[in-house]
């Protein structure tokens, strides 16, 4: 299946990011969101990231006009009827995900893709709002979308293979690094273990262990991370975060949270033992 034109749903942070780099790339773009002021500060977004691009010699005047004529904003959900492929960005709540989706699978043609942004949702739930389950993936981008490369393509139980193909495809061609998730499962890869690591940094603060600066701080330093975790969540909203993580409470076994895994056990239990599998995860793989 050729990809001639993305549509995008929702114009915020991660809306607006992900249809940039789809026009950047020659995509032709219909981005959507329920207001008219959206989808101008989403355009107004785009059209200033792209004007710092043209600043600092990375991109020409040309190439940025050319991006934001590949660019349509709208609030009219009948205006991607035409699209061949749908990267879904609006709030992160899963009966909105469900209406939106069901949406669409009435509009588009049956081949076509749907993609959902979620951050931690179940793919397989929300492909049970449409009767293409098998064309229905998870295509989560990071914040902010122009500068982070990973995109987690998450399968759902029905996802085809062959949808996986496309959107990893399109994933590569968008100048990203995709990784598969192969189970549905809370959170993926990077925020199952981003978004606990984030609760503990605020009960570190709640207990007064230290302040949310010191916690920031030694983060960067001592992990090595470009952003300790409140500037993380500053940066991608404590809604997310409290939905996420609330999220999680429903849908995993938390009485288990602290339980040390088997493997690690036995690589212990190893290494004790004077055993080369209790050296690290790599070496234990080989």
């Amino acid at each position: 299946m050729e990809i001639k034109k993305v549509g995008v749903l929702g114009a915020g942070a991660m809306g607006n990011g992900i249809a940039q780099v789809c026009a950047q790339v020659g995509y032709e773009v219909i981005m959507r969101d329920i207001a008219d002021e959206f989808v101008q500060r989403g355009l107004k977004t785009i059209e200033g990231f792209l004007g710092k691009s043209v600043e600092k010699g990375k991109l020409s005047e040309d190439d940025k006009k050319a991006t934001l004529g590949r660019i349509k904003g709208t609030t009219e959900i009948a205006d991607l009827k035409d699209v061949d492929f749908v990267i879904e960005a609006v709030l992160e709540d899963l009966d909105l995900k469900k209406q939106v989706f069901g949406e669409m699978d009435g509009l588009t043609r049956p081949d076509v893709i749907l993609s959902t942004n979620t951050s931690s949702m179940s793919i397989t739930e929300i492909a049970a709002s449409t009767k293409r389950p098998d064309k229905v993936v998870g295509m989560h981008f990071f914040n902010p979308v122009p500068l982070m490369r990973l995109v987690e393509v998450i399968k759902g139980l029905e996802t085809s293979d062959d949808t996986v193909k496309v959107t990893w495809e399109l994933t590569e061609k968008l100048g990203k690094l995709p990784v598969l998730v192969k189970k549905d499962v809370p959170g993926f890869i990077v925020n199952r273990m981003m978004v606990p690591q984030c609760m503990e940094a605020i009960k570190i603060y709640e207990e007064g262990i230290a302040s949310m600066e010191d916690i920031d701080k030694a983060v960067k330093a001592g992990l090595n991370h470009p952003m300790g975790p409140f500037e993380l969540m500053d940066l991608t909203g404590l809604d997310i975060h409290y939905h996420v993580n609330e999220y999680y409470h429903r849908e995993l076994n938390q009485e288990l949270k602290y339980l040390t895994p088997f493997t690690l056990k036995n690589m212990i239990r190893a290494n004790k033992l004077g055993r080369k599998t209790g050296e690290g995860w790599y070496k234990y793989k080989k």
